[in-house]
C-alpha cells in the first residue's frame, strides 16, 4: 500500500510539473511572422513622435508570433524563460538592428526582450531564444517585401490607393503563399501597416494565411 501511494504521489507530481510547463510555454498551431511599415506605425500607433523624425522606408520585423488557427487575431501570450541579452551575440545584434529595430523609441534590446517574453516563450520547446531571433532574421532576409512591391509599381504615395488584391498578388507571386495584410485607420483612411507571412509549427515551411486583415472592399493607402 505504501509503495502504491508513493507511485501515485510521483505521478501526480509529474503531471503537475508537466501542466505547469505547458501553461508557461503555451500551445500553438503555427507562426505569424509580422513585418511592419514604420511610417504607418509612427503615424497611427504612437501618441508621441517616433525617435527618428524620418521613419525607415522599408518593412521591419514586428515579431514572430506563435498562434492558433482558432483565434488568429490573438497571438499566444506566455510567460516562460526570460530574455537573456547575453544570448543576442554581437553578429546577431548587428543583423537585428537592421531587420528588427525599435522604430518607436529606438530601444532595440527592450523591444526584443518584450517580444521574446510575451510571444517567443510560447514556442521555446521548438525554438530557443537564439534560434527564435536567428530564424526571424532568416525569414526577413528570404523575401524583401519593399522590393517586391516596388517591382510591382507599389511605392509610397501621398494620394494613390490600391486594392487588397493589388498588394497581395505580387507578394504571393514571389513567395508562392498568400500573405495577410493588416491596416490602421487615420482620418477614415485605411493605411497599410503590416504584412504577415504564416509558417508551420516548426517555423520552417511557409503556409497560406487564410484570413484577410484589412477590409478588402476599401482601398488601401501606402504612404
Amino acid at each position: 500500500m505504501g509503495m502504491l501511494k508513493s507511485s501515485l504521489a510521483f505521478l501526480v507530481l509529474g503531471f503537475a510539473f508537466f501542466f505547469c510547463y505547458v501553461m508557461s510555454s503555451g500551445s500553438y498551431d503555427y507562426f505569424q511572422f509580422v513585418q511592419q511599415w514604420p511610417p504607418t506605425n509612427c503615424r497611427v500607433r504612437m501618441k508621441r513622435p517616433c525617435s527618428n523624425p524620418r521613419p525607415l522606408q522599408y518593412f521591419t520585423i514586428h515579431g514572430l508570433w506563435p498562434s492558433n488557427f482558432s483565434n488568429p487575431t490573438k497571438p499566444s501570450n506566455c510567460n516562460g524563460t526570460k530574455f537573456d541579452a547575453r544570448k543576442v551575440y554581437p553578429e546577431m545584434r548587428s543583423d537585428l538592428k537592421i531587420s528588427w529595430p525599435d522604430v518607436e523609441s529606438g530601444n532595440d534590446t527592450k523591444f526584443w526582450e518584450d517580444e521574446w517574453n510575451k510571444h517567443g516563450t510560447c514556442s521555446e520547446q521548438t525554438l530557443n531564444q537564439f534560434q527564435y531571433f536567428e530564424r526571424s532574421h532568416e525569414m526577413w532576409m528570404s523575401y524583401n517585401i519593399t522590393e517586391i512591391l516596388k517591382n510591382a509599381s507599389i511605392v509610397p504615395h501621398p494620394a494613390k490607393t490600391w486594392t487588397y488584391s493589388d498588394i497581395v498578388s505580387p507578394i504571393k507571386a514571389a513567395t508562392g503563399r498568400t500573405p495577410l495584410l493588416r491596416c490602421k485607420y487615420d482620418n477614415n483612411t485605411q493605411l497599410l501597416h503590416e504584412v504577415v507571412f504564416c509558417y508551420g509549427y516548426k517555423a520552417i515551411k511557409q503556409i497560406d494565411c487564410n484570413r484577410p486583415g484589412c477590409k478588402n472592399k476599401i482601398d488601401i493607402k501606402f504612404q
